[in-house]
């Protein structure tokens, strides 16, 4: 998953050049040995990290996220350290039973994961924490790729990527709590970008009922409010570009969420893979406040970077 910025404007020649990147817009221990595997720690790195343009940068100290219930008899455990330069120096994330023991030392399960899916927590494990102190290390989010074969792990590891990079940047060393599984709480749920990006941000709602969303608003607004649905030249030029626009995508993907009320399930609009991964990304994240019925606006710090 590449969450990339869209440039807006006036220059047609602009648009569409980022029309045909994908069209997206920015977001976002254990002492065991087992732990120790699927960790990452950033010693003799060369690869290049984007330069962050706009949002609040990282404060030093580590933080920690862990749901609450066991999915197949495992639970995720994540923690990220951050130095003063507000750059990720160490990933641990970790899929864990009752006994704390790692998923990465369940042979049986190793070995029959790789022969269905080609990999296994004991490949995308380390692989996904190394992004962190990688090309991810200032906060990057968007440029964690989906492990292939490990889609719904990934996107998780994502998920709460972008939740421990918001509480690293307000400096909340409180561990976020995850109620995962637990059913959504009737209530809307909204999540706003903080900062614009090429003159439009995220807004995005969620209503829902009996543990089912029920409607989904989610839009990119510019600073009079005004919908990218309605700017005609925008849409115009990236229609002919890459087959969509938002006047298109943007229903479609709420329609999608409202149809699956899961976040996972959603469909990637052709055309629109970056503003599809974000839509997913957001959704996660408000889908794990109404499991816990939190209904407070979750303003996203969001991370601006240099193309």
């Amino acid at each position: 998953m590449k969450i990339k910025s869209v440039i807006t404007g006036a220059s047609v020649v602009a648009i569409s050049a980022l029309a045909l990147a994908g069209c997206g817009s920015s977001s976002s221990s254990s002492s065991s040995s087992s732990s120790k595997k699927s960790s990452s720690s950033s010693s003799a790195k060369t690869t290049k990290v984007a330069k962050l343009t706009a949002g609040s940068k990282m404060k030093a100290g580590t933080y920690a996220l862990e749901e609450q219930n066991y999915s197949h008899g495992y639970r995720t455990k994540m923690s990220i350290t951050v130095n003063n330069k507000g750059k990720i120096t160490k990933s641990s994330y970790d899929q864990v039973n009752k006994n704390d023991k790692s998923k990465v030392d369940d042979t049986s399960y190793n070995k029959q994961m790789k022969k269905i899916a080609g990999t296994n927590p004991k490949t995308y494990m380390p692989k996904l924490n190394k992004t962190l102190t990688g090309s991810a290390a200032t906060g990057n989010v968007g440029s964690i790729d989906v492990v292939t074969g490990a889609t719904e792990s990934s996107k998780t590891f994502q998920n709460y990527t972008q939740q421990l990079v918001q509480a690293a940047q307000a400096g909340n060393k409180s561990t976020i709590k995850i109620d995962n599984g637990a059913k959504m709480k009737d209530g809307t749920y909204k999540l706003n970008e903080k900062n614009y990006s090429h003159g439009y941000k995220v807004t995005f709602a969620i209503t829902v009922k009996d543990n089912k969303i029920i409607k989904s608003e989610y839009n990119q607004v510019n600073k009079n409010g005004k919908s990218k649905v309605d700017d005609a030249a925008y849409n115009k030029q990236m229609k002919k570009v890459a087959k969509t626009n938002p006047k298109t995508y943007q229903p479609a993907l709420n329609k999608s969420l409202v149809k699956s009320s899961d976040p996972t399930k959603v469909d990637v609009v052709t055309g629109a893979t970056e503003s599809s991964n974000t839509f997913i990304l957001y959704a996660e994240q408000l889908q794990n406040a109404a499991q816990k019925g939190d209904t407070n606006t979750i303003t996203v710090d969001n991370m601006i970077f240099s193309e």
